[in-house]
């Protein structure tokens, strides 16, 4: 894909020497000058290969000016330039300002803009084959070569591969290359990374309430104004806030025919079934972007959303950081999921990252929740951000109702995890064939693993995380490390035969409780070591869509976006999960997360129940599901959170330190703390160790910084670290906004 050979340096002549700045993706260094070879021009954005030392690396040329203190002599020439659409003053403007925010260097978030920098290089053409026209038929005509020949490609459709032709006429390879070789078929070349097809966003879409009208119209005149605006669609589970943003959606690709949109979701398992939909509203498929795309699909979309063809984007969060050619809208669909958080790489928000987009390119963002997150509602609250309601279920569909079940009063059986008031209402859904969810949102047959013997706790080595005991594959598993092993039949520390036995219910545990009292009921488990791919996950949400299972437990992989038309009845076994530790955020997630796997029951026109087993049922966010009181909920804690000045009346970040050398981490976070900065304001605590202070053989200690809302608490980090000379052997990580605090 090159278009410029490579030029010595010794080549070219001083007075032609044009400088340039550019950017590696690449840790190190903060952009780097070079020289344009005699002759070659270049611009801001476009994509170029460099010398780095002994080997060559791809980069961006960027708008910086460069230095024009540095000597010609010790400029290196620019050795190729890539014909690839070069990347948009937005998206440069995007990263320089994602850097700036999450304090990571501006060579890392290029990374993940440009990913490997595969897209850029040349792909082989496939050969593809249509029907050759005038050709006579062949002179031996079978029922096979007939079936070729009528599935074959005329000059006004697209050509298929060979493969593909003799897939679709259900013949072998031999008959289609025969058919070659007699010139019944012409070959052309195929690109491999086709543009994908142009939506249509005049194509009708469902019939609407009025309620949902209403807050569609709103939209679609917000995205006409054409400048940057934040709205929140709030909207109970199964109000059908997707047919209102999708109205938006075709707003803006109507409006300017070459507009880009980005719809984020938090998980793939969502992903799935919304493609499905947006093809049907738009007449074309939309191009999705995640972890579960081959290497070859990943590459098609990057070259596709860089050059403008791929104008429908759904994905997670990474979606937020392709090369967009002309994005001009951008949806977060479950705007309060904490999936949204990176946590490893540069650490981002991606529904925070998502309205800083939009504010810096002036185009709007719609965010969308049943459960908005505080942030959101303090930005609603404050003005920042518009609203539209939806507070009623689409249809002849209500709420479900929602009860308590004392654990204290009516506890389970002993070794059982169902309560009398659960079983009997799981009964109740069999007798009527109806279906249940149970949900419990831990993985695994037990989360704990012990030796009866000596007390044992199982853990993965050099890690203080435990081994989660997964019953059906016979093996223990570190959901933190990934590490695995086949469960052991002696104990490691004492050497006790078949001692090691399992504490406390998993997802599998339920499971088997449930299969063991209702044997003749269809059950199965829904959770991401359950579902093994793709696939896997699309084939349990059409089964239990249609019915074909009675019994459904489930982690929170279920707990949002699926519509089950004959689910009346939602067990939360350990409502009380999530409660308990010192996380800021625990209680409204622990809200958010019951309130959506509740939203599962009743979606249709029979009614649901919900159902809440707890130990503390006057818990304050118990008692707040049980009463639907969302609003009431947010309330008491965006009031608790002010009065602490937290998020989001606060700023907060973690400064963690990491090392496999505890006495030099130790030391180093000591150094730290005495020159820890005073100012009105501002508050720093630690250094303590993290709740998971040994993780693969690293130890790791952590800061929590504090600040009031004016105060940049990037600048008090940078000023803060500059004090200290940080040894190699101690790395520095920097969370703005944390989200997990362990």
């Amino acid at each position: 894909m090159a278009t410029h050979p490579p030029v010595l340096f010794e080549e070219m002549a001083p007075a032609a020497l044009k400088r340039v700045r550019v950017l590696l993706p690449l840790p190190v260094g903060d952009g780097y000058d070079y020289a344009l070879p005699q002759g070659v021009t270049a611009t801001p954005g476009q994509f170029v290969r460099v010398p780095l030392g002994p080997r060559e690396v791809i980069g961006v040329i960027w708008p910086d000016t460069p230095d024009e203190t540095v000597p010609d002599t010790k400029l290196r020439p620019v050795t190729d330039v890539f014909d690839a659409p070069p990347l948009s003053s937005d998206v440069m403007a995007f990263v320089d300002w994602v850097a700036g925010y999450t304090l990571f260097s501006r060579g890392v978030v290029l990374r993940m803009v440009m990913r490997s920098g595969q897209a850029l290089a040349s792909v082989k053409p496939q050969t593809g084959y249509r029907l050759a026209s005038g050709a006579p038929p062949p002179e031996k005509m079978t029922p096979q070569r007939a079936a070729v020949l009528a599935a074959a490609p005329t000059a006004d459709a697209p050509p298929l591969t060979a493969r593909a032709l003799a897939d679709t006429a259900g013949v072998s390879d031999g008959v289609v290359r025969g058919l070659i070789k007699s010139g019944a078929l012409t070959h052309l070349d195929i690109d491999p990374d086709p543009p994908f097809l142009p939506p249509d966003p005049t194509r009708a879409g469902r019939a609407l309430s009025p309620e949902q009208q209403a807050a569609a119209h709103f939209l679609k005149d917000l995205v006409k104004t054409g400048s940057y605006s934040t709205t929140l669609i709030d909207g109970v589970t199964g109000s059908g806030k997707t047919e209102v943003y999708l109205e938006a959606i075709a707003t803006a690709l109507e409006v300017d025919p070459t507009a880009q949109v980005c719809m984020l979701l938090p998980e793939i398992g969502l992903t799935l079934p919304f493609l499905k939909r947006i093809e049907d509203r738009f007449g074309a498929p939309a191009a999705h972007w995640h972890s579960d795309v081959s290497d070859k699909g990943r590459r098609r979309v990057w070259k596709r959303v860089a050059d403008g063809s791929a104008r429908l984007v759904v994905g997670a969060r990474s979606a937020l950081f392709l090369p967009y050619k002309n994005l001009q809208l951008i949806v977060v669909d479950e705007e309060h999921e904490g999936a949204y958080k990176q946590h490893d790489g540069v650490l981002y928000q991606a529904r925070d990252m998502a309205v800083a987009r939009g504010a810096l390119s002036g185009f709007p963002v719609i965010l969308a929740s049943a459960t908005p997150s505080l942030e959101t509602l303090a930005n609603v609250e404050e003005g920042r951000y518009g609203i539209v309601h939806l507070p009623s279920r689409f249809g002849p569909a209500r709420l479900p109702d929602t009860d308590i079940v004392d654990l204290r009063a009516t506890p389970p059986e002993r070794g059982e995890w169902l309560s009398p008031p659960v079983i009997q209402a799981v009964n109740d859904r069999l007798e009527r064939r109806e279906q249940s969810l149970l949900y419990l949102n831990r993985r695994g047959y037990a989360p704990v693993t012990l030796c009866r013997k000596c007390g044992e706790r199982m853990t993965a080595p050099k890690s203080d995380t435990w081994l989660v005991e997964h019953k059906y594959s016979g093996r223990l598993v570190c959901h933190h490390t990934g590490y695995s092993i086949p469960k052991p039949k002696y104990c490691p520390h004492c050497g006790a035969e078949d001692s090691l036995t399992p504490c406390g219910p998993g997802v599998e545990r339920v499971a088997e409780e449930a299969a063991a009292r209702w044997p003749q009921a269809r059950v199965e488990i829904f959770s991401s070591d359950t579902m093994l791919g793709a696939g896997a996950a699309k084939s349990l949400l059409k089964r239990m869509t249609e019915g074909e299972i009675d019994i459904l437990v489930a982690t929170q992989a279920a707990a949002k976006g699926h519509n089950f038309p004959n689910l009346t009845l939602v067990a939360a076994v350990d409502a009380d999960l999530g409660l308990a530790g010192g996380d800021l955020r625990a209680a409204e997630r622990t809200f958010q997360t019951l309130s959506q796997v509740a939203g599962r029951a009743g979606r249709a026109e029979k009614p649901g129940l919900v159902m809440l087993q707890s130990y503390q049922p006057d818990h304050p966010v118990i008692q707040s599901l049980a009463a639907q009181d969302r609003d009431g909920f947010a309330a008491a804690e965006l009031e608790g959170r002010a009065g602490l000045g937290f998020p989001p009346y606060g700023r907060l970040a973690a400064l963690i330190l990491s090392g496999d050398n505890e006495a030099r981490l130790n030391e180093t976070a000591r150094m730290l703390a005495e020159t820890v900065p005073q100012a009105p304001g501002l508050e720093i605590w630690g250094p303590a160790p993290a709740p998971l202070y040994r993780l693969r053989g690293t130890y790791r200690i952590r800061f929590l910084v504090k600040t009031e809302r004016g105060i940049s608490i990037q600048q008090v980090l940078k000023a803060w670290l500059t004090e200290v000379k940080m040894p190699s052997s101690v790395r520095t990580t920097v969370d703005i906004d944390p989200y997990s605090f362990t």
